[in-house]
């Protein structure tokens, strides 16, 4: 007599976008950290050199600029980005499959275009969740108390936020953190919804 496995289930992906100074990082790290939902961060791919003590598949995936170049032509790639001239960062098709396809849960923390890519790929197996300020003077506030960017700096965010935000309707989710316990809670269930459903 033959006992039948059972198909091992897929695990689930869940993308947040936000533009910076929306306290994203520190939601993300607080649900990281209490491991309640279990979810794995997506070790992301750049063409950069190691720094002393990293290690290759485990802060990066380091390719040289030539296997970027390549990976990007190949379409290995959920999303890229060129942070820099000639240094890229992008997050591989092959890192979320491995994850997902041995039932784990993985989050990934990406710009606008690229999570909206990565629903686009995966479908029903993502949700999506933009993080809000209360309001662009909130953000800038929260930015200029930061003290660690130039005005032309904060501009040039309070800009880009204002662009970010016009894509916050064609995500699953949107979370206005206004209050970071409330924006942290609300977060978490979301999550665990979505992966118990």
């Amino acid at each position: 007599m033959s006992i039948e496995k059972k198909p091992r289930k897929s695990g689930k992906i869940i993308v947040v976008s936000a533009p910076s100074g929306c306290g994203k990082s520190t939601i993300i790290n607080s649900i990281l950290d209490s491991g309640q939902p279990e979810l794995r961060f997506s070790v992301s791919a750049t063409n950069r050199r190691p720094r002393p003590g990293e290690v290759d598949g485990v802060h990066y995936h380091f390719l040289t600029t030539e296997e970027f170049r390549d990976a990007i032509a190949e379409n290995k790639f959920v999303e890229w980005e060129e942070v820099y001239p000639g240094r890229f960062y992008g997050t591989l098709k092959s890192e979320i499959d491995r994850i997902i396809d041995k039932g784990g849960n993985v989050i990934l923390d990406i710009d606008v275009k690229g999570g909206l890519n990565v629903k686009r790929l995966y479908g029903d197996r993502v949700k999506t969740i933009f993080f809000l300020p209360p309001s662009i003077s909130e953000l800038r506030h929260r930015l200029e108390s930061r003290g660690t960017d130039a005005p032309e700096i904060i501009d040039e965010r309070v800009n880009k936020a204002e662009l970010e935000i016009s894509f916050a309707d064609s995500f699953d989710e949107r979370i206005i953190n206004d209050d970071l316990e409330k924006a942290i809670s609300l977060t978490r269930r979301t999550i665990e919804d979505f992966i118990n459903k």
